[in-house]
């Protein structure tokens, strides 16, 4: 073997140990130096093991010079851009990474590094562009690289096609697997997201980046147990990665973990000051447990870093007692007409500025913005308000009385569940703080899991082309019915704090799975919060939902879909022994005192002056509700949709005579309440 020969081979010997043992490979390249004492290569390999062995001073001495030498050398920029990040110095960093990455597109640790930095420097944009180009740059199959090169550029549906024609030829290829996982949760698709990176976690069970994805695809599902665990499994490997801790703060407030929550933003925000993202988390925390005006500061912190951050002014808006200043408005104004504002900025920004005209009395321009809002999510989330009608049909036709009379007897026998269903905006967490009041009764959430439920019933017969649930329901053995209600009870004690005897689920959509509850669950509490039609849809309507609520962003689907669920409850209502309680929320208003007498004998719970002071309740509320129930009952929201009267007939035409008989049957609990009291007038 030649002398340069030799050499070549005894610095490739050097450079592998790096990895393992960088010690030795300096002291290999000590010697190497002997030799060929300038070689670049050699120099590289000195730098790289002195800032891997801690010492980043030393390895700037070599490298900075060395770069200057040699600066279109790829690897050479990102060993200097790592040591320079070592040691603090966060823009000469940037700068060498982004040159590395520019010379050498498939230099995967750069690409993370160049995040990394970026995210810490509060770059929302630039960090995201660079995890992209890890995420193609560490596709390793060749035959995956036009996907990841699509992903990368931003053609999301040639990616689709590439990988779903890879993978029809090889369906357990982890990473083409984990490549449509996150392909079709950055399409909204998360149930299937969650089922093909699944399966590469069975093939590849020690891929951080699939676990990840799956557990962030658990989370968007509400899927909290499954997300903890996975998260606390990376965590366990990886204890200080900013991103695992972010996610597991977002799985620990959805199951009310809150204490544990805001420690770890409070940590995090110590070395990550700069991102705006993670104060708009700690803001919605903290507006979670009633810290108002530290929220505010937290909402007023992120938009000092990103002035046009959409979410943070909405934050604000949300709080609905927080009125915005001149400036506020003319800033929301500006960057609401700003080029290239993304979709997810400018409905936020939309619907801030819906509410802060109509603090103003500014009516016509307020409905101009929340509708436009509403129009950007509505384009986001399709809705098709002819399949809940459908539903609405057939799952009258399937709960009739004789079907429930078949199955007297069936589900698990537990009293504990409170279940409080309805449209959101209809006042149920004004009844869950009422009820939650109470010693008996523990508050927890907007639970997902009768959806849940439902959904995977439905995906029992994959092979059938119409929608098996509830139909479903007639073939199932009565044990099916303990079973499930079971593993209701089993799946939701993650949420629960206390071991009082009774718990509050209040999803209000679990209205359309009443049937289901009762098979179950026939011993539960079912309580129907419902509100004057036009106050109802116009309160939905101006409301951005994060997720599950797409009827509402549109006046005629959010009509409709009032229409049906009240199409739904009367028969139910219709239905001997279903045992379901209406409060009329203006009746509530009114009335508030003989309102909540009948709600805690419906219960069967005594009655307790803490209930008529819900409002000094201290627990945590997750709902857009929170500031609203932490005050005592209040008069002035009854009539608000007046104000926007002219606007609203495609509200009122389909809503149709639903105006005039929205009140429905009366609970048999609250007979006399509801005679002879008030509440708006339907127009």
């Amino acid at each position: 073997m030649g002398s340069r020969s030799y050499l070549a081979q005894e610095i490739q010997n050097a450079a592998t140990l790096l990895a393992t043992d960088p010690a030795l490979a300096e002291r290999k390249a000590r010697d190497l130096a002997r030799l060929a004492t300038n070689d670049p290569r050699i120099l590289l390999i000195l730098g790289s093991a002195r800032r891997r062995q801690g010492d980043a001073a030393a390895a700037r001495r070599v490298l900075e010079p060395l770069a200057r030498a040699h600066p279109r050398a790829a690897n050479t920029q990102y060993e200097l851009g790592a040591t320079l990040a070592a040691l603090g110095e966060r823009h000469g960093a940037i700068s060498a990474l982004r040159q590395a990455t520019a010379l050498n597109n498939d230099l995967v640790d750069a690409w993370r590094l160049l995040g990394e930095q970026l995210f810490i420097e509060g770059d929302v944009d630039g960090a995201d562009h660079a995890y992209a180009g890890h995420d193609c740059a560490a596709v390793r199959d060749p035959r995956l690289k036009p996907a990841g090169q699509a992903i990368f550029r931003g053609d999301l549906a040639k990616a689709e096609q590439e990988l779903r024609r890879f993978l029809s030829a090889s369906p357990n290829h982890p990473e083409g697997l984990r490549m449509l996982g996150e392909l079709s949760a950055r399409f909204g698709r998360f149930a299937d997201a969650e089922t093909l990176l699944d399966h590469a976690l069975t093939l590849a069970p020690e891929a951080s980046g699939v676990r990840f994805s799956l557990a962030s695809a658990q989370f968007r599902q509400q899927k909290a147990a499954e997300a903890l665990a996975n998260v606390e499994h990376l965590l366990a490997r990886y204890p200080a990665d900013p991103a695992y801790r972010n996610l597991l703060a977002a799985c620990l407030a959805l199951i009310g973990e809150h204490d544990r929550v805001l420690e770890i933003y409070n940590e995090l925000l110590t070395k990550y000051d700069r991102q705006p993202g993670l104060w708009l988390n700690y803001g919605h925390a903290l507006r979670t447990v009633g810290r108002l005006d530290d929220a505010v500061a937290a909402y007023r912190r992120c938009l000092a870093l990103a002035p046009g951050h959409g979410e943070a002014f909405w934050g604000l808006a949300n709080l609905k007692v927080t009125l915005f200043t001149d400036a506020d408005r003319a800033e929301m104004l500006t960057q609401a007409a700003r080029p290239g504002l993304s979709d997810d900025d400018r409905l936020h920004l939309h619907y801030a500025l819906g509410k802060a005209f109509e603090d103003d009395g500014a009516y016509a321009a307020s409905f101009q913005h929340y509708q436009a809002g509403a129009a950007v999510r509505r384009a986001q989330t399709p809705y098709d308000p002819s399949e809940t009608t459908r539903f609405t049909k057939r799952s009258k036709a399937v709960f009739t009385p004789g079907f429930f009379a078949d199955r007297q007897g069936v589900g698990a026998p537990s009293t504990a569940p409170i279940f409080i269903v309805g449209l959101p905006r209809a006042g149920s967490t004004l009844i869950e703080q009422i009820l939650s009041s109470h010693s008996q009764v523990e508050g927890t959430m907007e639970l997902p899991n009768i959806h849940l439920l439902a959904s995977s019933l439905g995906r029992l017969e994959t092979s059938a082309l119409e929608p098996r649930y509830p139909e479903i329901l007639e073939e199932m053995a009565p044990e099916a019915f303990v079973a499930l209600g079971i593993r209701y009870l089993e799946e939701i004690r993650i949420y629960r704090k206390t071991d009082r005897p009774f718990f509050i689920d209040k999803m209000p959509n679990n209205f359309q799975h009443i049937g289901l509850i009762h098979l179950i669950l026939p011993n539960a509490k079912i309580i129907d919060a419902r509100r004057h039609p036009m106050a109802s849809c116009f309160s939905a309507f101006k409301q951005h939902f994060n997720q599950g609520q797409s009827f509402s962003y549109d006046l005629t689907d959010v009509g409709l879909f009032y229409r049906d669920y009240v199409t739904l409850m009367d028969h139910f209502d219709e239905i001997p022994h279903n045992g379901i309680h209406r409060v009329i929320y203006e009746d509530m208003i009114q009335n508030s005192e003989s309102q909540i007498r009948s709600l805690l004998r419906y219960c069967g719970l005594p009655f307790e002056e803490s209930c008529l002071r819900f409002y000094e309740n201290k627990r945590a509320v997750r709902t857009v509700s929170s500031e609203q129930v932490r005050r005592p009952i209040f008069r002035d929201g009854l009539d608000q949709w007046r104000h926007y009267e002219d606007d609203l007939e495609p509200l009122v035409r389909a809503l149709g005579d639903t105006l005039n008989s929205w009140r429905g049957a009366v609970s048999p609990t609250a007979t006399c309440l509801h005679a002879g009291v008030g509440g708006p007038t339907p127009p």
